[in-house]
């Protein structure tokens, strides 16, 4: 295990995109586990969710978006503050952008962790991250709210809406009530790891319930494909409650135990490998998403900021 290359620095191979149509509105910019970036088409303008990693990346969904119209990219949706998400929003500054929404949570994010989020997860995703050198800094919400906010593009109605912490504290979903289609963000996962390093492990579970409980139709998770059935979202809920479950729940008994965290990597990889093992990220994921379960788990409530130094701390730590 010594010779594991830290978090996605080895994931250096082009995924294939995949662009689905949802509904006359609604689109999926997807890549075989990369972050997904939602699209929705109104009468007036263009709504994104979710930024890519870098400007240089946004072009890619851009250009997909020009196939079908020239109507304004008239708002960037932030499902949360994580910086594959949100740092290629200036790539739409060109294309008639007013707004940066995001959740007052994930707005407090960005100001108390945010430049250290930047500069931790460019370590960890260089694939991704490829002309870092276009990010002009950080990405600011222009727009923020608190619980949820509606917005209209020309008729169709858009949501905006927090139902509970999980993967953040500021998980924000984009839904289209008239067409029963959801855009979760990385409160759910398909076909890969959840990542849970800033996570509230506790809560994630009734989070989901919250979104269970709407009846999605089709759901557009934030990293694999897209959920085009009503059974294929409540797979892909049970899955990902089925992950969070799992890891926190082994983390609880490794710490009733009194396991440091090095044994309680171990005794979660007996829970998780054999569930998880082959989906996307999972190797890159686990040591983050095992030291905040080891953690929320022994009652640190809130999650600790990650930077640079200490994911590679923590990575070197539990390979040895």
């Amino acid at each position: 295990m010594n010779t594991k290359q830290f978090a996605s620095q080895a994931d250096l191979e082009e995924k294939q995109i995949s662009w689905e149509k949802l509904s006359d509105n609604a689109y999926a910019y997807t890549a075989e586990g990369d972050p997904n970036t939602g699209v929705i088409i109104g009468d007036d303008g263009v709504m994104i969710i979710d930024a890519t990693a870098t400007p240089v990346a946004a072009q890619g969904v851009i250009a997909k978006v020009r196939e079908l119209t020239d109507l304004p990219i008239k708002y960037v949706v932030l499902t949360h503050y994580h910086a594959v998400r949100v740092l290629g929003a200036s790539g739409y500054k060109d294309e008639g952008l007013e707004q940066i929404i995001a959740s007052q949570d994930t707005y407090e994010l960005i100001k108390e962790r945010g430049q250290q989020d930047m500069d931790s997860e460019i370590g960890r995703f260089p694939r991704l991250f490829q002309a870092v050198e276009s990010v002009p800094g950080l990405t600011w919400p222009t727009m923020t709210f608190q619980g949820e906010m509606t917005l209209w593009l020309g008729k169709l109605e858009v949501k905006i809406k927090q139902l509970g912490r999980g993967h953040t504290k500021g998980d924000t979903i984009v839904y289209l009530p008239a067409q029963d289609i959801c855009f979760s963000g990385d409160l759910v996962e398909a076909d890969a790891a959840c990542y849970t390093g800033d996570a509230y492990l506790a809560d994630w579970p009734q989070t989901l319930d919250r979104l269970a409980a709407m009846n999605f139709a089709k759901l557009v998770p934030g990293r694999g494909p897209a959920l085009m059935t009503p059974d294929k979202v409540r797979a892909g809920l049970a899955y990902t409650r089925d992950f969070v479950s799992t890891l926190f729940r082994s983390a609880q008994e490794a710490v009733a135990m009194g396991m440091d965290l090095k044994a309680t990597m171990a005794h979660t990889r007996k829970n998780m490998d054999p569930k998880f093992g082959q989906v996307f990220i999972y190797e890159h994921c686990l040591p983050f998403d095992v030291t905040r379960a080891h953690d929320e788990a022994g009652g640190i409530r809130d999650p600790r900021i990650w930077t640079a130094e200490r994911d590679q701390q923590m990575w070197h730590a539990l390979q040895q």
